[in-house]
């Protein structure tokens, strides 16, 4: 049986800026139906990637395939394909929701007598029919962030690109956001491309490729990337961690430790023996210990040596 050929294709893809290479070389594969995450810190090259794909810039090399159209040669059939959430507002405020949604269909030239029924069917989506008439300035962050996805799905798009898509939304709006997503992703089956740098979203992915400094450096499910650290990571403070660090590391070989201001993080096979141990025996006294399953953020330390906020952290002080 031949193999389903991806929705999205990117190889050997590269972005320059001046002297600045932003985007060094990318290879992935998206494929039809699944939520694809993009997690990395601010900076990392998310966003210029997107746009790269999306039409809105172009690569300084290599090739990107989506639903079947080359990127750099047939701009118009990828921008049919696809549908896009942008971290800022482009919604019109002094217009309506739908006067907003009916300019949208003009652009994408969905058919005359088939609009009605499309604006309605999306507006049901997101849960928006009885503020249709209500101009956008009147409406929440949630409101909009909601109304700029019922607009990005007028046109049947095959992949819906959300581009940090709660950024600035308060925890229970983004919360409720993307039971909306979800649900989206149920009904519609389509294949979404998100990029975020919050870990608990990137969770709902079905794979995530986790970026920094413009490369890929890990790609594959939460649940795979987590697995493959091992073990239970332990946060651990002392009276003094130089020390203490130095003192696990000869004591116990098989341990991974990290420090990171004032915390040690500490990966073993079994957490219940390292923990017996050195609460009774560790030279320099324990100030804090606690014990949890690896997250995304320590897959990230993991290959960076470094937590995605401070690799945010370093990109604003180097820009």
């Amino acid at each position: 049986m031949k193999a389903l050929e991806p929705i999205i294709k990117v190889t050997g893809l590269k972005k320059s800026f001046k002297k600045k290479e932003a985007v060094k070389g990318l290879d992935f594969e998206v494929q039809e139906g699944e939520i694809f995450g993009f997690l990395g810190p601010n900076g990392a090259g998310k966003s210029t990637t997107i746009n790269m794909i999306c039409t809105m810039l172009a690569p300084s090399e290599g090739s990107i395939i989506i639903n079947g159209y080359d990127v750099s040669k047939q701009k118009d059939k990828v921008r049919e394909s696809i549908g896009i959430i942008f971290q800022e507002n482009t919604l019109d405020k002094k217009l309506t929701a739908d006067e907003n949604l009916k300019l949208h269909c003009r652009f994408y030239k969905v058919p005359k007598e088939k609009r009605e029924q499309r604006i309605q069917e999306v507006l049901e989506i997101v849960d928006l029919v009885n503020e249709r008439k209500q101009r956008v300035e009147t409406f929440s962050g949630g409101m909009k962030r909601r109304l700029e996805i019922a607009r990005g799905l007028l046109h049947y798009p095959r992949v819906l690109f959300l581009d940090e898509p709660t950024v600035g939304l308060d925890p229970q709006t983004r919360a409720h956001l993307w039971e909306y997503i979800l649900r989206l992703k149920e009904k519609e089956g389509i294949t979404m491309f998100l990029t975020t740098h919050y870990l608990d979203e990137a969770e709902i992915s079905d794979r995530v490729a986790i970026m920094d400094e413009g490369r890929i450096i890990a790609i594959d499910s939460p649940k795979a990337l987590k697995s493959e650290l091992g073990g239970d990571i332990i946060e651990l403070e002392t009276e003094n961690n130089v020390s203490a660090s130095e003192e696990i590391r000869r004591r116990f070989p098989e341990a991974e430790v990290t420090l990171q201001d004032e915390t040690m993080y500490v990966k073993v096979p079994d957490s219940d023996a390292f923990v017996a141990t050195i609460i009774k025996e560790l030279t320099a006294p324990v100030t804090r210990l606690n014990i949890r399953r690896p997250t995304l953020n320590d897959v990230f330390l993991a290959f960076t040596g470094r937590k995605i906020g401070e690799a945010e952290e370093q990109g604003k002080a180097g820009s």
